[in-house]
């Protein structure tokens, strides 16, 4: 993984972010625990696989009292909200962090040309993008979207704590979300 700088500590940010609610991360993290799930780029094919795949467990997952969040660098809330109707995600929590800041602070970084452009990605892209049929943007760099060269990572807060987390190897990495969630 690129070497990335690390911010404080993520619940000192956690504390600090707010979601589309007004709520901050932490203020929902004391009521029950959190799905975090950051995401690269709205044009990447990855991206709206995980989209899809949340939205395929939205029901059970929130069932078992977790609280889904997605955390973006699109450059407006309209940006992201459109990719969630697109999903059938929608309302759903999320956080706009263009300046990745939030990114940084949970360890997340760009990736390497080999995290990014390696085979494995080449053919699981070409799965996610044209067999399931998630499609790509024309661009790998749209700011408008997002970072193209940010990794991904999703973790589990809760009261104050990172309960669990699956920090992506490779862009194609496929995390099973409901394992993670396990408490």
């Amino acid at each position: 993984m690129a070497d990335v700088p690390i911010l404080p500590a993520p619940i000192f940010w956690a504390k600090m972010v707010t979601v589309n609610t007004g709520e901050t991360v932490l203020q929902l993290a004391d009521q029950q625990p959190v799905l975090l799930i950051f995401l690269r780029f709205f044009g990447c094919s990855f991206c709206r696989e995980a989209i899809s795949d949340i939205a395929r467990r939205r029901k059970k997952l929130e069932s078992r009292g977790l609280r889904i969040v997605f955390v973006h660098m699109a450059a407006t809330p309209e940006i992201a909200e459109s990719f969630f109707k697109k999903y059938k995600l929608f309302p759903i929590d999320h956080i706009a962090d263009p300046e990745k800041n939030f990114y940084r602070a949970f360890g997340l970084g760009r990736g390497t040309p080999q995290q990014l452009f390696g085979l494995m990605n080449w053919i699981r892209g070409f799965q996610a993008t044209v067999i399931e049929g998630h499609g790509a943007a024309a661009s790998f760099q749209n700011e408008e979207l997002g970072d193209g060269f940010q990794m991904p990572g999703v973790f589990v807060l809760y009261k104050g704590e990172i309960r669990n987390s699956f920090i992506h190897r490779y862009a194609h990495d496929r995390p099973d979300y409901e394992e993670i969630c396990q408490l």
